[in-house]
């Protein structure tokens, strides 16, 4: 295990709730982990957890509700916008859609060089134009395109994109937030590969935010899984997916489709109906969908425990 000193980012109970007419929306509700330096901690669960926005209230992109989030010691929730402009130099965010997150009316120059003029680094205009160059070289994007608009680009150009704005401005810690959700399959694999090559060169330190355990097994040093707003489980991959104890997590674990034809695995089907995070009740929020649910967990919010090296929010887990 690494030591504490390798602590890049440390998440503690971080919330994040939404005002509704009827009530706060707990999008992210007490939220807590920590992420090594040059180590990458991978973020899963179904559509609608609240990872993307847990990611989001990390870099302040969200406001957070409550809860701190220290980077390098620092934290950051506490710094003014001006201290916080500075800082997004060394956290960095990739988005999922690459075509909707880019300005369609800007070129891919300009499309990276806006990363520059915007955190007023005062490069001269040569110096930004050979960062840019370099950039695109690093990400694999070919100078031909350096004047070319994001509808002549595949999505694959498109997401290089992205991670050449973020990288630029030379980060310790990049939010990827399902960077390969809205790719190609063979396109998914060659940016999978460039991320991984980009860590090692640099020593970058990812969030990676995904519904697909099978992109997180491959990318991932530890994984943490998330279940309307709430950390339910984290573990080492290798732990994740050998022996997961969250009831939650087995049944993630069941729906992945394995590439071999006389292995059966039996899958485990989610039945009932799912809480609604506005005003959620003070019980397990996975309740009303567990096979293994008992009135204890109607009534009392589990919290998260060590069981080996696994640390798990469930009351008969293990």
């Amino acid at each position: 295990m690494e030591k504490e000193s390798g602590k890049l980012l440390e998440v503690k109970n971080l919330k994040k709730y939404f005002r509704t007419k009827s009530g706060p929306l707990c999008a992210v509700d007490d939220v807590s982990f920590n992420i090594y330096k040059g180590r990458t901690l991978g973020l899963v669960g179904e559509s609608g957890c609240g990872k993307s926005t847990a990611g989001r209230t990390i870099l302040r992109l969200h406001e957070p509700t409550a809860g701190d989030v220290y980077f390098e010691g620092e934290n950051v929730v506490a710094f003014s916008k001006s201290k916080m402009k500075n800082m997004r130099k060394q956290m960095q965010i990739v988005f999922q859609d690459p075509y909707s997150s880019l300005n369609p009316r800007m070129d891919v120059k300009s499309l990276i060089e806006d990363s520059l003029k915007v955190s007023g680094g005062g490069e001269s205009k040569k110096e930004r134009e050979e960062k840019v160059r370099e950039t695109m070289s690093v990400v694999g994007l070919e100078q031909r395109l350096v004047s070319s608009y994001p509808h002549e680009l595949d999505g694959g150009r498109r997401q290089r994109i992205g991670i050449a704005r973020a990288l630029i401005l030379n980060p310790k810690f990049i939010v990827m937030d399902e960077p390969v959700s809205a790719l190609d399959v063979c396109v998914q694999a060659q940016i999978l590969n460039l991320l991984a090559r980009l860590q090692e060169q640099f020593g970058l330190t990812y969030l990676f935010i995904s519904h697909n355990l099978s992109v997180v097994k491959h990318v991932s040093d530890r994984v943490a899984v998330m279940y309307l707003g709430k950390i339910v489980e984290i573990a080492s991959y290798r732990d994740i997916f050998k022996k997961p104890l969250h009831p939650y997590t087995q049944a993630l674990l069941s729906a992945i489709l394995l590439p071999k034809i006389h292995v059966r695995q039996e899958r485990i089907i989610l039945e009932g109906d799912i809480t609604s995070p506005v005003n959620p009740p003070p019980g397990c929020r996975f309740e009303s969908r567990c096979r293994m649910a008992r009135p204890l967990c109607r009534e009392q919010c589990p919290e998260l425990r060590n069981i080996g090296d696994t640390v798990v929010a469930c009351h008969f887990a293990g």
